[in-house]
């Protein structure tokens, strides 16, 4: 499993990646190996706001369907029209072509509640038990 440590983490496995005050956000290479092939994003609309550990979205996978959460509060600045047409990206790239949403964030002290690589890491091998 590939855990940057550029970016930062959530329990419920989605990833953050913060340049110029705002957070790019999508699911981390754990969570896409969990879920197995995905055939279907729902992503929320620019425009939208998102409330941190709340649900923006929605991933589906040939197992199952689970909601996306969203790490930071905000409002979406950006959202990857590409996973509509290819959602597998998220299976074959999902920190960089996989990105689901760019959020302008409201509150930056929400991301001292993320985890970084190293504690992510120990998250996972824990929860794998």
């Amino acid at each position: 499993m590939d855990f940057p440590d550029d970016l930062l983490y959530t329990k419920e496995h989605e990833w953050v990646k913060v340049e110029n005050g705002k957070a790019k956000i999508g699911i981390t290479d754990y969570a896409q190996h969990e879920l197995g092939d995905i055939v279907f994003v729902e992503l929320p609309e620019v425009g939208s706001g998102v409330v941190a550990m709340e649900p923006f979205g929605v991933v589906e996978s040939v197992k199952t369907v689970s909601d996306l959460y969203s790490p930071v509060s905000g409002e979406v600045v950006g959202v990857n029209s590409e996973l509509e047409a290819t959602p597998e990206v998220v299976n074959t790239s999902p920190y960089d072509k996989g990105w689901m949403v760019e959020v302008a964030m409201s509150d930056k002290n929400e991301l001292k509640e993320l985890f970084s690589a190293d504690e992510y890491t120990k998250y996972v091998e824990e929860e794998s038990q």
